[in-house]
């Protein structure tokens, strides 16, 4: 049975679907302002290993991936550039599906965009206004909407957030997101009411404005969903502020549990250092791919590892993990067998045969091994090669082993 790390309840647990054969899955993509860097990257492949192994499981898997494209930085970085806040959206988000493409990752059912669903955004906040979790205060000349995380229980759980640290007085956060904040301990926006002089609004139920980035994730949930997921997977970052503010906006628009299962990807780090723009040392796809870097073998280096430690994409490394990969793929080709070879089968083949699909399930399923898994395949594949040579792999156990190694590379997207 496969079992997840569910980072709510910081144990291993068997998964369980909702509905027998069905999983819905919900994926934070990029804030759009700028280009997904490799960081990014790494955690929208591992969502795209789960994705795929539910699948191989025998799952048919729904999922969502939610993209920021309208938010205070997008906002600045447009004006920066001096075009349209779209153009500037519009660009990115042709760029970054490019860039999941050439990484083998599958485009979800939903790739929502938070400017398409502005109007479910308003509707929520209509309702949240209705039961009193949130409330209007004026700032700045704007007419804001905020939610007092106080007034829903159990506030910061998934993070496990001290709630006796809470400040006695009231205190407001007007932005979308405050650089180098892990928490802001105060009513957080929901709505930007409109100012004049505004490019960038919406006319809607509640009024002229737009919506908060803490909105709109919710509001990018298809409604086919019902706000019931299997799964939400995001990079760790979101287990600060952004997933518990999730969690307690839905939840108080439902009263019920809005997720299962919560799965978060570790940072990767660049030659030892934690990336970020204030260092300028953010490195994206087009950076490594002006060294001997090729599309393929990035994917293979991300997945490379166990999505929950921390991953550090040094080129010495790189390299020996690409050695590593085309080592395998040169023994997978070897594997063949010409079927009037005469060649026997023999116990041991039969034997390691089967051990590719089992090996692979057994890594797989505890918390998506996928280092392990591969280390396993490798050391099978190379028997079963010194077997061949020998003359004790027979063409019909070289088939079954190749057609058990394109199953799993449904999953890896990297061995042929």
């Amino acid at each position: 049975m496969l079992k997840l790390y569910n980072s709510l309840t910081r144990r291993l647990e068997p998964f369980e679907p909702l509905e027998d054969g069905n999983v819905k899955l919900v994926t934070c993509g990029p804030s759009i302002y700028q280009l997904p860097h490799i960081g990014n990257y790494r955690t929208f492949v591992f969502e795209d290993i789960l994705h795929r192994y539910l699948e191989y499981l025998g799952y048919k898997v729904q999922r969502v991936l939610t993209i920021t494209d309208v938010e205070d930085k997008a906002l600045y970085e447009a004006k920066k550039q001096n075009i349209p806040l779209q153009e500037l959206t519009d660009r990115n988000v042709k760029h970054f599906v490019e860039e999941l493409n050439k990484l083998k990752v599958k485009i979800p059912d939903y790739l929502q965009r938070s400017s398409d669903t502005v109007e479910q955004a308003a509707s929520l906040i209509e309702i949240l206004l209705q039961k009193g979790y949130a409330y209007w205060h004026t700032h700045e000349g704007r007419k804001n909407v905020y939610f007092d995380p106080l007034k829903f229980d159990g506030f910061g759980k998934l993070f496990r957030l001290d709630m006796s640290k809470w400040p006695k007085q009231k205190i407001r956060f007007h932005k979308d997101t405050y650089h180098g904040n892990r928490w802001n301990r105060g009513d957080f926006i929901l709505w930007h009411g409109y100012k004049e002089g505004d490019k960038v609004y919406w006319d809607t139920k509640i009024g002229k404005g737009r919506p908060s980035w803490n909105i709109q994730d919710p509001a990018m949930i298809p409604e086919e969903f019902n706000f019931k997921a299997d799964i939400w997977c995001s990079g760790i970052d979101s287990t600060y502020r952004h997933h518990d503010y999730i969690i307690a906006l839905v939840e108080s628009l439902t009263d019920k549990p809005v997720v299962n299962y919560w799965l978060h990807a570790d940072h990767l780090i660049f030659e030892g250092e934690k990336m970020s723009k204030r260092k300028g040392n953010l490195k994206y796809p087009r950076d490594l791919l002006e060294t001997e870097c090729v599309w393929n073998h990035i994917r293979f280096f991300f997945i490379y590892g166990h999505y929950r430690r921390k991953l550090n994409f040094a080129f010495k490394d790189y390299n020996k993990v690409c050695k590593l990969l085309r080592s395998f793929r040169k023994m997978v080709k070897n594997l063949k067998v010409d079927e009037n070879s005469g060649h026997k089968s023999s116990a041991t083949s039969k034997e390691l045969v089967k051990k590719i699909k089992t090996t692979f399930e057994e890594h797989m399923n505890d918390d998506l091994q996928v280092k392990a898994a591969f280390d396993s395949l490798y050391k099978t594949v190379s028997r079963l090669v010194s077997l061949k040579e020998k003359q004790m792999l027979s063409a019909k156990d070289s088939k079954e082993a190749l057609e058990q190694l394109e199953a799993i590379d449904y999953v890896f997207q990297a061995i042929f």
